[in-house]
């Protein structure tokens, strides 16, 4: 059985538009997690040790005014398209729009006002919770009136979130969740520890302003090999890696399918992902730079989490080749992704 409780976790401040934000708490015997009506953001996410003490696997926040401050989407559902749009300019149907640029030269996660940053209407569940908003037409340069529906379910040691969208007019669309993880517990220092696995053949070169330069590329033979666990210090170091901020390629099935994979083994903490999506972006925390004080007052540093975060391809709407982007007037965008916490 899960539990679900509701409380007030703050209130949005006038500026940006009023508001109480809320807090769902969904727990079941092996995990609890925390979700916020602002952003559909995880606040936190504990899961058991092979010692059998809970720890908090994600980065965030203990109050709400660090979720309002500027902060790299930690938790957060970003959209309408996340990851990056080329000169956040696209054309659909002959018609050319602009996004704002907040990314370089880029758009990113949705621009400036994205969904990460707007409060969503709960619908509480028998074992989780449903988050509704209507994205306005033209909002942050987009087009068509979009309906949003984002659901999350805990059953067990199993989480899903589940994404549905339906719009008035051809707009592009990817959801996902961009929960920074780290399996020794929030605030331990960096991931070198993890062991990491990715079912991905191939995955997308990119440019120096991070937009896939259009090749897909082999991983075989590189240092994006991932498809045994690599221990992923040892790995960067072995590549001469900075460390990673690319999508991997998935294999094109709308069915589930396990996708990813990491372990922390010394407190045996193992998260697997599975998805229906067609890319999944892994992206090592390189800009965590010491700046941001999070859960406890920790100190950030780069490297000390992860996210793997299941989406179509970074900038398919301007690549023909890439995975269709758009959503059509009658049609639905409907895709889930399940990140299931065991022992290992």
């Amino acid at each position: 059985m899960t539990e679900v409780k509701r409380e007030v976790f703050g209130q949005m401040p006038r500026e940006e538009g009023g508001g109480v934000v809320e807090k769902f708490i969904l727990k079941s015997d092996s995990v609890k997690v925390e979700i916020l009506s602002l952003g559909c953001i995880i606040a936190a996410l504990e899961t058991k040790g092979r010692d059998g003490e809970f720890a908090d696997v994600v980065l965030g926040f203990d109050t709400l005014e660090g979720y309002v401050k500027k902060h790299p989407f930690f938790g957060a559902v970003v959209g309408r398209v996340a990851n990056r749009i080329a000169k956040g300019r696209f054309s659909v149907e002959g018609k050319e729009y602009q996004l704002f640029l907040n990314n370089g030269p880029n758009s990113l996660h949705g621009g400036a006002r994205g969904f990460d940053k707007v409060l969503w209407s709960p619908q509480v569940l028998q074992n989780g919770v449903c988050f509704f908003r209507l994205s306005p037409d033209g909002e942050e340069g987009y087009p068509g009136d979009l309906k949003v529906w984002v659901t999350y379910t805990l059953s067990g040691e199993e989480l899903a979130i589940n994404y549905r969208a339906q719009t008035s007019k051809t707009t592009p669309i990817s959801l996902t969740n961009h929960a920074y993880f780290n399996l020794a517990g929030q605030g331990s220092r960096d991931i070198y520890d993890h062991e990491i696995s990715i079912e991905a053949d191939s995955y997308l070169p990119v440019d120096d302003t991070k937009i896939p330069t259009g090749e897909v590329a082999a991983v075989r033979g590189t240092g994006f090999d991932l498809r045994q666990p690599v221990e992923l210090g040892k790995h960067l170091q072995k590549f001469l890696l900075d460390g990673f901020d690319h999508n991997f390629c998935l294999q094109q099935a709308q069915a589930r399918r396990l996708v990813a994979r990491a372990r922390h083994p010394p407190t045996g903490r193992a998260m697997e992902v599975h998805t229906t999506q067609p890319g999944i972006q892994f992206y090592t925390g390189n800009n965590l730079d010491g700046s941001l004080k999070g859960k406890g007052a920790v100190v950030y540093l780069k490297h000390s989490a992860f996210c793997l975060e299941t989406q179509n391809w970074p900038d398919a709407v301007n690549k023909p080749h890439f995975p269709n982007a758009l959503l059509q007037p009658g049609e639905e965008y409907n895709h889930t992704t399940w990140l299931v916490f065991n022992l290992a």
